[in-house]
């Protein structure tokens, strides 16, 4: 089980839904709901795919709110039953995952309190995120933010290329192209990380620590207490 909100079930817990889990395989750019759809099922990303969720704006800005990678699932993880999403949910970095209908959840979450409690714990985390995110917009500089959404990435991927343009970045977080392009490059001439064309590639990951914001800290050991074992743990 390569998704790590999964493999920290325990065993009987994670056999309730076993047989009704489905691989699939999620091209970048796909959408998995829109605002005000029913949500019908949850997908569980596997190392290397990342999913976000984003805000359209009326100006067509959009803003990222969270992001789930194989530490997570995104979808209908907490709620009874299909409910309306509140944001969009697309795919950053394609790659496999696995997918669940939101009924068959709910009947094993009936079956199990330990396993209803472990999605609300996630819950939580996904929360706490969105959250942290609000804050970290309105207090911190683009190149705070920008390391930390760069460390993020790469927990989830396990790889030190990231394949994200320099477009995404801006789009994801909020500023023009230009803008996000020369703080790339203030990472890259700080040997932080290195740049070519759709890849951004991890070379000091210390050096990208110091420059993140301490948001980055904040939501890892929040996870780590809630959900031990699930967040993915990278070394450096």
């Amino acid at each position: 089980m390569q998704n790590r909100l999964l493999a920290t079930l325990k065993a009987r817990d994670l056999e309730l839904i076993t047989p009704k889990l489905q691989p699939v395989s999620l091209e970048r750019g796909a959408v998995l709901f829109e605002p005000q759809q029913d949500v019908e099922e949850v997908h569980f990303p596997e190392p290397g795919t990342i999913a976000c969720l984003v805000l359209n704006l009326r100006d067509g800005a959009v803003a990222e709110s969270a992001m789930i990678g194989m530490e997570g699932a995104i979808g209908g993880v907490v709620s009874a039953g299909e409910k309306p999403a509140f944001a969009r949910a697309v795919i950053q970095i394609g790659g496999s995952a696995l997918r669940l209908r939101t009924d068959h959840l709910e009947q094993a979450k009936d079956r199990s309190a330990a396993l209803r409690d472990h999605f609300a714990r996630y819950g939580d985390c996904l929360l706490a995120q969105a959250l942290q995110s609000v804050a970290c917009n309105a207090l911190h500089d683009f190149d705070a933010r920008l390391a930390r959404w760069l460390l993020a990435i790469h927990d989830r991927v396990g790889d030190d290329r990231l394949y994200v343009t320099q477009e995404s970045v801006g789009q994801m977080l909020g500023v023009h192209r230009s803008y996000a392009t020369r703080a790339v490059g203030d990472l890259e001439r700080l040997g932080a990380v290195g740049r070519a064309r759709g890849v951004i590639t991890i070379l000091d990951r210390r050096k990208l620590k110091r420059q993140s914001c301490e948001c980055y800290a904040y939501l890892r050991r929040h996870f780590d207490r809630l959900l031990p074992g699930a967040y993915p743990d990278v070394t450096g």
